[in-house]
């Protein structure tokens, strides 16, 4: 498999996990990858699990349990390591077997779900981790490829409608809604695809961070078919 994301200058390309985690954001980069051609049979796994909701949390019980062939037991293999290795560095690694996340369609002008472009915030120095075993893949933006949503003059009038309060909490309103985390791609973005196996690290939104949070967005999936995801 081919690097293709080298020659982004969003991303920083990483050999190990530990380089992943001490590697720092700089500049234009807000997502780093570890990037990995994996010999394992992921989608096995995926058809030897049982959804039982759109978003099925899967434990390494779980994954234990299952009867698998050898590429199989390769693939059960590595998504235990990656588990463990993010759980030793502090991080709360959930893997989860996905049908699809609910959709936010309360408003017509914009959305605050996870298929909408968007960072992510946090009180406290974190980044998001994600690493897609099998199905399809999310994708990242540059920062100089999208605008803030609520900086989108129809958009804001309308958030300003819905408001209906003093102008002095408006600001307030948007972040507590959310509303000033997603983005709207410019006509001419070329967002990039993470690809499947790779575990990624974005920039996200806090007081001590040094660069722009990476802007995402959950990929829509294919009929008929899951997507294995590890995220924290």
């Amino acid at each position: 498999m081919r690097n293709t994301f080298s020659a982004c200058s969003q991303i920083g390309i990483v050999s190990t996990f530990s380089e992943l985690v001490n590697t720092d954001f700089t500049g234009e980069i807000n997502a780093l990858c570890w990037y990995r051609n994996l010999d394992g049979d992921f989608n096995e796994i995926v058809t030897r699990l049982c959804l039982k909701e759109n978003i099925t949390e899967v434990y390494p019980e779980d994954l234990i349990a299952l009867q698998l062939s050898d590429k199989g037991n390769i693939a059960r293999e590595i998504i235990l390591n990656d588990l463990q290795l993010l759980t030793d560095f502090g991080a709360s690694p959930s893997l989860n077997l996905l049908k699809c996340y609910e959709r936010d369609d309360e408003f017509d002008f914009i959305s605050t779900d996870v298929y909408s472009f968007h960072v992510d915030r946090s009180p406290v120095g974190t980044d998001t981790f994600l690493c897609t075993y099998d199905g399809v893949a999310s994708d990242i933006v540059s920062n100089s490829q999208a605008v803030q949503k609520i900086l989108i003059p129809e958009i804001r009038t309308k958030l300003k409608e819905l408001h209906n309060g003093p102008e002095d909490e408006f600001e307030n309103f948007l972040k507590e809604n959310y509303f000033d985390l997603h983005y709207q791609a410019n006509e001419d973005a070329k967002p990039i695809n993470l690809g499947l196996m790779h575990l990624w690290r974005l920039a996200v939104d806090h007081p001590k961070q040094k660069v722009l949070p990476c802007i995402h967005r959950a990929p829509i999936e294919n009929e008929g078919e899951y997507r294995l995801l590890l995220i924290c």
